[in-house]
């Protein structure tokens, strides 16, 4: 059985990450959707097993203790981890899983999941980024200086990743994302059980 892909959604601060990504699963039922845990308070709408596993630090440490993590960091002050209950057990039976998470749990998921498709989302610009921070309004002046100057420094990360899409609108977005999966499936790398099947049957 072909194995299934693990398609990291990833991108600064204010990409719109969530909202791509939550186009992505509605016009792919099949795409198995893997939740990060956080100690990071919920935004208004966000609720606990859907968005994101809401822990405090103590629950989030013992999580670190028990192996549940593929990687886990700290970022603006919270810690965001990536579960690994699941997604192993789903690429083995063929289902792809998506998985939306910061610049530094990506590349640590990199360097564990090579074969993985590394996505990296881009603002179309940064009067665009600065205004999604703003309207979310959660941040203090402080904090949005703060989170604004760090989204900056961290889109030059996403020349480590393998593709880049802009994320001018989400429905564009997201079918760029869906080309991506597409054209992944097609992969000589991915297809060597078929290229076996064929050249063995060339014998008979």
């Amino acid at each position: 059985m072909e194995k299934g892909l693990l398609i990291v959604v990833s991108g600064a601060s204010g990409t719109g990450k969530g909202t791509v990504c939550k186009k992505l699963l509605a016009e792919i039922p099949t795409l198995y959707y893997s939740i990060s845990a956080t100690t990071r308070r919920p935004r208004v709408g966000e609720t606990d097993g859907v968005e994101y596993f809401f822990l405090t630090r103590e629950e989030f440490q013992r999580w670190i203790d028990e192996g549940k993590f593929l990687e886990h960091a700290e970022v603006y002050g919270n810690f965001y981890g990536t579960p690994a209950h699941k997604i192993e057990e789903r690429l083995e039976r063929g289902e792809d899983v998506l998985l939306e998470i910061d610049i530094q749990g990506a590349l640590n998921v990199m360097a564990k999941k090579p074969d993985g498709v590394y996505i990296f989302l881009l603002p179309p610009s940064l009067e665009e980024l600065s205004n999604r921070i703003k309207n979310r309004g959660t941040e203090s002046p402080e904090t949005f200086a703060r989170r604004f100057k760090s989204a900056v420094g961290e889109i030059e990360t996403g020349l480590r990743y393998q593709y880049a899409v802009v994320n001018d609108t989400v429905d564009a977005a997201a079918e760029k994302i869906k080309a991506i999966i597409a054209a992944e499936r097609c992969r000589v790398s991915r297809n060597a059980a078929l290229f076996q099947n064929l050249t063995n049957s060339k014998e008979m």
